[in-house]
């Protein structure tokens, strides 16, 4: 039986990105900075991480109680030993009707296919230029740009439809890129996403004077192609739409930070280790894997869930800027690589 939880703010849980793995194979630097997350640096165990049954059952309960949308995340999930396997199981969930795959393409190609096979819906790929020293710059090295076009012609040839593209947009960064990026991919089935520069987790340095709004890429586009705008395809859609008027795709954009859409939340995050977060800029989360691996019952694990949910005030984006309510004991937001963003 399905039952409907909802927040201090009447906000029913009906997401949840599910995060698979915290390693990854790029180091952004507004997500993994190399010199935050070096060779020296401790990533989970296997053991530390969620098996795929305690990740199926928690799943289950999750969608018990109203959640019917999961998103696979990392880290990079396409590290994740046996995806197709876990997507496979998780597609067969009573209740469950999307999963979505968040992934910086590089392995894509390879897994598309089998992906698809196994009950995954669609796909979003990071890619925040197509500029070759852009990219190399923004993946903290790493010269996959190749890879990462190759892996989305084979998720648009696997039918992961619609493929979508996230680009961070940084101003002096990678702005000057952007109507580069949104002409390679008009026309081709592939949505180009704009995603305002946020203030995720803690390592990253984050410079608000870097943030391009979302009004500037907007008019900056329309310019060049006009635009119109969509309806929202669903209550919660994070992504404002707009179509071209040239019938050649879409566009979207993701404001967090000036036009911030708490209100209509209804995301929960479960980071590879087991703890459920409420929010991406939470401060603590609560631990899931601890009690099940204790021997909980399901009763037990879906009362943990439904106190947290129904305790939730989150709100960061629209109180950004307030003096913090933050203890000083607990002060960090977490990590955007172990919840997926």
């Amino acid at each position: 039986m399905r039952t409907t939880v909802t927040d201090q703010f009447h906000r029913p849980l009906q997401d949840l990105r599910l995060s698979v793995m915290d390693r990854c194979n790029f180091r952004c630097p507004y997500c993994m900075p190399k010199e935050a997350f070096g060779d020296g640096y401790r990533f989970l165990s296997s053991q530390e991480r969620l098996s795929s049954p305690e990740t199926l059952r928690l799943a289950r309960l999750f969608a018990g109680l109203g959640v019917r949308k999961l998103r696979i995340t990392g880290g990079e999930p396409l590290l994740r030993a046996g995806l197709a396997d876990l997507i496979g199981d998780l597609s067969l969930i009573p209740g469950i009707e999307d999963i979505a795959l968040t992934t910086n393409g590089v392995l894509l190609k390879q897994h598309a296919a089998a992906l698809q096979a196994a009950g995954l819906r669609r796909v979003t790929v990071s890619l925040d230029s197509i500029d070759q020293a852009v990219f190399r710059q923004l993946s903290g090295g790493f010269d996959g740009l190749p890879q990462v076009l190759e892996g989305i012609e084979a998720a648009l040839l696997a039918g992961l439809s619609p493929v979508k593209l996230n680009c961070v947009v940084q101003r002096g960064v990678n702005e000057a890129g952007v109507l580069d990026l949104v002409e390679r991919f008009r026309g081709t089935g592939v949505t180009v996403r704009f995603i305002e520069y946020m203030d995720v987790g803690e390592r990253h340095r984050w410079d608000r004077s870097k943030l391009v709004p979302t009004a500037e890429l907007h008019a900056r586009i329309h310019e060049r192609w006009p635009l119109q705008s969509l309806q929202p395809s669903h209550r919660g859609e994070v992504a404002e739409r707009h179509a071209f008027v040239d019938g050649q795709g879409e566009v979207g954009f993701i404001s967090s930070v000036s036009q911030p859409f708490c209100g209509s939340c209804t995301r929960a995050r479960m980071s590879s280790a087991g703890v459920l977060y409420t929010c991406l800029f939470a401060t603590q989360g609560i631990d899931l894997r601890a009690p099940l691996r204790a021997g909980a019952s399901d009763e037990d694990l879906v009362a943990l869930i439904t106190g947290r949910w129904q305790a939730r005030e989150d709100r960061y984006s629209e109180l950004r800027g307030q003096p913090s309510t933050e203890t000083a004991a607990d002060p960090r937001k977490v990590e955007m690589h172990h919840i997926g963003g």
